[in-house]
């Protein structure tokens, strides 16, 4: 391979020829074979906004010359693009405050104005990476605000996905809103509800996540552009940082704020803790539905078998005919690891001293990360599962009229004391309340079929007046 000569503070060192990356991510590169994970496509996104918004703010405060600066946002966009993503080398796991991944943003940019400026790779004389791609700019005011537009950008497409996702359960809500079946607390027989109310629920914590996703995503969008090394704007114009906000909410198409403490913006990463707990949250919702949904569809002979889930693969080696809830299976062990994420997230996040929070890598990585495969695993389950679940209406049918908990209709009526006496003998005899209640004649069968009718116990519903006065007079 060729290889091209480099300098910087701490000495030469060769750079493969073709790279558009040059000596400080070459040493990245060295010192850093941690994971073999890269940055994610947004967070390189956000560098290249960054680094366009800089440039232009510079240019319109005759800080950069026009030619140079022109030449800079045409390479940025083709970063923002993702051209030129394979040079984005360094690992997730690096130096603190992410210097060597900033300066692989900063080399690569430079290396491509070079270029369109009728220059050699390599030729820093003509575009510096650090004179002039990164003129007014520190990695600790440009990370922070790249991992958290970053993290905005993405939960713009998480949001799409919990939507899809949200639909995907209204539209069985409605399906099913006919279907009876008994509820269950504790895992133990309860009073009817509706197939279509369960998916209802289901829905609506969707979009419950959804909000709390959405007041995340504005605490990530007030940003410290500006605050330069430690919040306080050192080498930065006094118009600078509103001007490469204003630019740089234009680029993204996001609502950007900048913040009125850089000192705070610096210091602090409060915002991609509420991010992180956000996708946490969402996460402990979809393990929670997608555990209902293996109870629901387990069996088929020997387990609820209510709803049966789309059939995906094979789901044993041995056992011919067995079918697994494969997508409700996947949907656990993503959310698994988004709680794991978090809680990396929050260590870093706490462990930050003084002027800067180094630990804002793994910040970044575990956040994006988490909305990366949440986002996937939601379009995926309403695809593959939600979207193809089928009810086993005769099955919901009968539980809806074997469970006991329908005595609890009878407590206006007759007391709890006598109805759970025909609970009792129900559970011993396998007779249901309905034909125990029947037979002890408390009330005409009229009656009492409306009061224990399963539909009726699905909504709130006016007491039977006169059923409830005839039971308390011969009560007494």
């Amino acid at each position: 391979m060729k290889m091209r000569m480099e300098k910087d503070s701490l000495g030469q060192r060769e750079v493969p020829g073709k790279a558009y990356y040059g000596i400080q991510t070459q040493r990245a590169l060295d010192n850093y074979a941690i994971s073999g994970y890269r940055a994610h496509p947004q967070l390189i996104r956000a560098m290249g906004m960054i680094k366009k918004a800089a440039a232009t703010a510079n240019r319109e405060l005759k800080l950069l010359d026009a030619r140079r600066a022109g030449a800079i946002v045409r390479a940025a966009d083709e970063v923002i693009a993702g051209k030129w993503n394979d040079q984005f080398v360094v690992d997730v796991y690096q130096a603190g405050a992410g210097v060597s991944f900033h300066m692989n943003t900063n080399e690569v940019i430079a290396n491509r104005t070079i270029e369109i400026l009728g220059g050699r790779r390599g030729d820093y004389q003509v575009c510096h990476p650090n004179d002039h791609v990164n003129f007014g700019q520190s990695t600790n005011d440009v990370f922070p605000t790249a991992m958290r537009l970053a993290a905005a950008l993405l939960f713009d497409d998480v949001l799409n996905a919990l939507g899809v996702l949200e639909q995907s359960f209204a539209r069985k809500a409605k399906a099913f809103g006919h279907i009876l079946k008994s509820g269950r607390t504790h895992m133990m027989d309860a009073v009817p509800i509706r197939l279509g109310q369960e998916f209802g629920a289901y829905a609506t914590a969707m979009r419950r996540c959804a909000a709390v996703l959405k007041q995340a995503q504005e605490l990530l969008r007030e940003v410290g552009l500006g605050g330069s090394a430690v919040g306080t704007g050192v080498n930065t114009h006094p118009k600078y940082q509103r001007l490469a906000v204003k630019h740089l909410s234009k680029i993204s198409k996001q609502a950007l704020m900048p913040t009125d403490d850089l000192r705070y913006a610096m210091q602090s990463n409060l915002a991609m803790s509420v991010a992180s707990a956000a996708l946490r949250n969402l996460a402990l919702e979809l393990i929670r539905i997608a555990n209902d949904l293996r109870l629901l569809s387990s069996g088929p002979n020997t387990g609820l078998a209510e709803i049966a889930l789309p059939a995906l693969q094979p789901g044993s080696s041995i056992m011919p005919g067995k079918i697994n809830p494969v997508i409700a299976e996947l949907t656990a062990m993503v959310g698994f690891q988004t709680m794991g994420a978090d809680l990396a997230t929050a260590m870093a996040v706490q462990a930050g001293q003084l002027e800067l929070n180094v630990m804002m890598p793994a910040m970044a990585w575990n956040v994006l990360h988490a909305a990366e495969i949440l986002k996937n695993t939601m379009r995926v389950v309403a695809a593959k599962c939600v979207d193809g679940i089928t009810a086993n209406e005769e099955r919901c049918h009968y539980y809806a009229n074997a469970t006991i908990s329908i005595a609890a209709a009878l407590n206006p009526y007759i007391g709890y004391a006598a109805a759970a006496e025909i609970a009792k003998e129900s559970v011993k005899t396998g007779r249901t309340v309905t034909e125990i209640a029947l037979e002890r004649k408390l009330l005409d069968e009229k009656t009492m079929r409306e009061i224990l009718d399963p539909m009726r116990m699905t909504e709130p519903a006016p007491p039977i007046e006169k059923a409830r006065n005839k039971t308390i007079r011969t009560a007494g």
